[in-house]
C-alpha cells in the first residue's frame, strides 16, 4: 500500500499574461520551477509524481518548446523527464503546455530537489504565465 510522504509547489506566475520573461538564448534551459521534497519516513520503492503548467508566446515561426525536469539544481543534473511540443506558424495566442511526469526509485537523501526548465529553439519566445511546478513523494 502506498504512503504519502511530502508535497511541494513552485508557483512562479498564477495567472495568464502576468509575466513577460523572454527566452534570450536558443536551446538553453531557463529555470521556471524548483521544489525540494523531504524524505523522512520514506520506505522502499520511492516515487515522485510531477505536474505543471507553463504558458509561452511564440513568434510567427515554427517553434519547438521543451520542458525538462532534472533531479538536482543544475540543468546538467540527471534528466528525469523531457518532452518537446512544436507549434506551427499560425498560432497567435499564448500556448499552454501541461505536463505530468514520474521519477521511480530515486536515491533517498534527506531532501530530493527537482528543477523544471523550459527550452526554446527560436528567439522571440516569451514566458507569459501561468507557471507552476508540483511534486509529490510516495513510497511503499
Amino acid at each position: 500500500m502506498s504512503q504519502f510522504i511530502d508535497s511541494r509547489t513552485s508557483q512562479n506566475a498564477s495567472t495568464s499574461n502576468s509575466i513577460s520573461i523572454p527566452i534570450l538564448l536558443l536551446n538553453t534551459p531557463q529555470l521556471f520551477g524548483q521544489i525540494g521534497l523531504l524524505t523522512a519516513g520514506a520506505g522502499p520503492n520511492p516515487r515522485v509524481v510531477f505536474s505543471g503548467t507553463i504558458s509561452v508566446q511564440v513568434p510567427l515561426a515554427l517553434a519547438g518548446i521543451t520542458i525538462r525536469i532534472v533531479r538536482g539544481t543544475a540543468p546538467t543534473d540527471p534528466i528525469v523527464y523531457s518532452a518537446t511540443s512544436t507549434f506551427d506558424l499560425s498560432l497567435l495566442a499564448p500556448q499552454i503546455i501541461n505536463f505530468t511526469a514520474t521519477d521511480f526509485n530515486p536515491p533517498v537523501t534527506p531532501q530530493l530537489t527537482y528543477s523544471a526548465y523550459v527550452i526554446s529553439n527560436l528567439l522571440g519566445t516569451i514566458r507569459v504565465g501561468p507557471e507552476t511546478f508540483n511534486g509529490q513523494l510516495y513510497t511503499d
